[in-house]
């Protein structure tokens, strides 16, 4: 254990689980585990259709009020963090952090199975899946797994009709944010 100190005995068990592995919240829907409750709530939005934050601008909802706030930055001209090496600039800290990496050659996430290393988190997640033929993400109209959400999303857009990306120019509508920009 490490020697560590909190000030209260929830953050304390709760930190305590960090080092034993037991991740004692699951989902009933697709039997994911979490350490911290909070996680497991969040999670649990995932699954329903429970948005209950909603952007003034665009309309798009969220099931956390921190994605909405972080959201709203891309409507607005405020990008306060600046990389001191190519003055390129993000809405969030955490962009920026992983941006450095892109000029320091640094790439934190090691992949335990084969020693891959990874500059975002994220990218390292979604192949630890491939190791364990993992796929998280499922659709609700036939079985059919993903280990993306964004491609669960995209996949859904098939059943729905739904095209969400729209030209300025000739209001031709796609599936895909990709294809909308390439147009």
């Amino acid at each position: 254990m490490c020697s560590k100190t909190f000030t209260q005995k929830s953050i304390l068990i709760a930190h305590k689980r960090l080092h034993s592995g037991e991740r004692p919240y699951g989902c009933d829907v697709c039997s994911k585990t979490f350490t911290p409750k909070g996680t497991h709530i969040t999670h649990k939005c995932l699954h329903s259709s429970e948005h209950p934050y909603c952007c003034d601008v665009c309309s798009k909802t969220f099931t956390q009020k921190s994605i909405l706030i972080t959201h709203k930055c891309l409507h607005s001209s405020e990008h306060p963090y600046c990389c001191d090496v190519c003055s390129k600039t993000f809405t969030q800290k955490s962009i920026l952090i992983t941006h450095k990496r892109l000029h320091s050659g640094e790439r934190p996430y090691c992949c335990d199975v084969c020693s891959k290393t990874f500059t975002p988190k994220g990218t390292h997640i979604t192949h630890k899946h491939l190791h364990v033929s993992e796929c998280p993400y499922c659709c609700d109209v036939y079985v059919k797994t993903f280990t993306r959400k964004n491609t669960l999303i995209r996949h859904k857009c098939l059943h729905s009709g739904e095209r969400p990306y729209c030209c300025d120019v000739c209001s031709k509508t796609f599936t895909q944010k990709s294809i909308h920009i390439t147009h």
